[in-house]
């Protein structure tokens, strides 16, 4: 199954001037978070309950050692105005299976073109409602339907779900550079590409605990950066 989640970190910008960069960034959660909530209708499900692997669980919070925080978005925020970056040609895939999505946060550049796949042997559909971009609203009637989308403009966490199964949830942010990743349950992520050494603003973005900026400077082609959100009810 492809994932959307390291894919854009490594996209060349071609219209910057080549100066191979590497960003690594550290994001983690400073408290104890409520514990995942089981999503009991998964297996109560009539067709869902045939499907389920494990235990379907929340992933409001998903945390791993050290308080290591998953599903944040780290991406450049400021620095590169004027500059332009073509989409880049990957095509992630965002997946239902086992009525659940997968990934549960994804990050694509605007312009790219993504796959929104049904792996289960009965229908979902797919309802997406931005608040910038222009939505929309499919069943995938069939297993293995794929059906192509692409969003023009930036924007932050993007919701999908199913209306047949409202548990079903994936967040989607739209970043305008390929100067981005998802972090996972290391909480760590490299971000490389052609980046000029400079000054920058990086934003870390979490669909509940909320964002957080800070300025780096990349020299010699290298920065690190460090983020700790507060547990939010």
């Amino acid at each position: 199954m492809k994932t959307l989640v390291p894919i854009a970190a490594t996209v060349i910008a071609t219209s910057l001037p080549l100066s191979a960069a590497e960003i690594n960034a550290k994001v983690t959660l400073k408290g104890t978070p409520p514990p995942a909530a089981v999503i009991a209708a998964v297996k109560a499900d009539a067709n869902c309950g045939k499907v389920a692997v494990g235990e379907a669980k929340s992933r409001v919070y998903v945390v791993g050692a050290n308080g290591a925080l998953a599903n944040t978005v780290v991406y450049i925020k400021k620095g590169l105005e004027g500059k332009t970056f073509p989409a880049p040609t990957t095509k992630p895939e965002i997946d239902q299976k086992g009525c659940m999505y997968y990934p549960y946060v994804a990050a694509v550049m605007v312009g790219q073109k993504f796959d929104v796949k049904n792996s289960d042997p009965f229908m979902h559909n797919v309802n997406a409602t931005p608040k910038v971009n222009k939505g929309f609203n499919f069943a995938q009637a069939s297993q293995g339907q794929v059906n192509e989308k692409m969003f023009d403009k930036p924007e932050l966490g993007v919701r999908l779900a199913c209306n047949v199964h409202p548990w079903m949830i994936t967040y989607v942010s739209v970043l305008e550079n390929p100067f981005f990743a998802v972090t996972d349950e290391t909480g760590a992520i490299s971000i490389k590409g052609d980046l000029p050494d400079g000054k920058y603003t990086i934003e870390a973005f979490h669909q509940k605990a909320g964002t957080q900026v800070q300025e780096i400077e990349v020299r010699d082609g290298k920065a690190t950066v460090d983020f700790t959100f507060d547990v939010k009810s």
